[in-house]
């Protein structure tokens, strides 16, 4: 068996946006994923992906926040860059936030704390992009625009960019504990 190293950067961060994308390349050259899914609030690191990636048979798939996530109405993606995006063939998932929907609300009503937050304060401890990467994962797969069950790379961020580089089973959020992190290829490391 062959030992595997992860990246580990020194903080978190848009700083680590090039080297997450070179892991995933290089990933994708030598191993037979196929799918990557990437997040991506304003279109920006959804561009960069799709760019790098453009060359490879990947199915692409960037997940960005829900409309009204920031302030109602408001759509915080780019529509030129999804635009430009859907005609290069990326797919473009604009969904609920798993860990931030309706229990969001509930406790800021009535207080207490959820079962959804509880996960993502446990993702956390691994890292912001952790947990973001595992929320996109099983969100493209509820939109049908990844299989269940398949190895996917998934990249999530702290704030802007991306610092996490995982390789996820994909499962749908009805199944989420079923999920499996197989690999974590890159990730900040903890303050």
């Amino acid at each position: 068996m062959q030992l595997k190293s992860t990246m580990l950067f020194e903080k978190p961060g848009i700083l680590n946006t090039d080297m997450c994308i070179q892991t995933v390349q290089d990933y994708l050259r030598s191993n037979a994923t196929r799918h990557v899914v990437v997040a991506s609030t304003s279109g920006t690191t959804a561009r960069a992906f799709q760019a790098a990636l453009r060359d490879m048979d990947v199915n692409l798939v960037v997940v960005t926040h829900s409309v009204g996530f920031k302030e109602p109405n408001r759509d915080e993606f780019d529509p030129g860059v999804r635009a430009e995006l859907i005609a290069a063939g990326v797919k473009v998932c604009t969904g609920t936030i798993l860990t931030h929907a309706l229990e969001k609300s509930i406790m800021d009503s009535f207080g207490g704390s959820y079962p959804g937050y509880i996960i993502a304060s446990t993702l956390r401890r691994f890292g912001e992009g952790t947990k973001v990467a595992v929320e996109i994962v099983m969100e493209a797969c509820d939109a049908g625009l990844i299989p269940e069950d398949a190895e996917v790379l998934a990249a999530g961020g702290t704030g802007r960019g991306t610092d996490t580089v995982l390789l996820v089973k994909s499962k749908p959020s009805k199944r989420f504990l079923d999920l499996e992190v197989l690999e974590i290829l890159a990730r900040p490391r903890g303050r």
